[in-house]
């Protein structure tokens, strides 16, 4: 799109270069005595312009077009990739930071069951020197 847009300036530009006006004014004298001005412009394109100059210039805005073209094209190019590369970094970070998370979690988990069950194996003990206790 960009490329057509500056190929379609640039021929406008070679079309109005090679385009030449012409103003002409002329004054008649009318029977009663009066003086009428007449302005005209004539506008035409030169036909003696050299063609081939004009169709190197033509190439010549065609390749610094398509050169410019393939610039945006690859550092675009550059930017996607790049992108890319960070949002796969992120992905695994936050997959290694989950793990982690979840691997904690499991400690804790395990620590709270073996701190319940010394809880209750001291209720235990306890139950039974209170039934000892009310047995005597």
């Amino acid at each position: 799109m960009k490329k057509q847009i500056l190929a379609a300036i640039a021929v406008s530009v070679l079309a109005v270069a090679c385009t030449k006006s012409t103003t002409k004014t002329e004054q008649v004298e009318n029977p009663d005595g009066s003086t009428t001005t007449t302005t005209t412009t004539v506008t035409e394109t030169s036909s003696g312009v050299d063609t081939s100059k004009i169709n190197k210039a033509k190439e010549d805005v065609k390749t610094k077009v398509d050169e410019a073209g393939n610039k945006i094209d690859d550092a675009a190019q550059k930017a996607k990739d790049k992108i890319d590369a960070t949002a796969d970094k992120t992905k695994q970070d936050l997959n290694k930071a989950g793990q982690d998370i979840k691997n904690e979690a499991n400690k804790v988990g395990k620590d709270a069951k073996e701190a319940a069950r010394k809880g209750a194996s001291k209720v235990e003990e306890a139950a039974k020197k209170v039934q000892e206790d009310l047995s005597k």
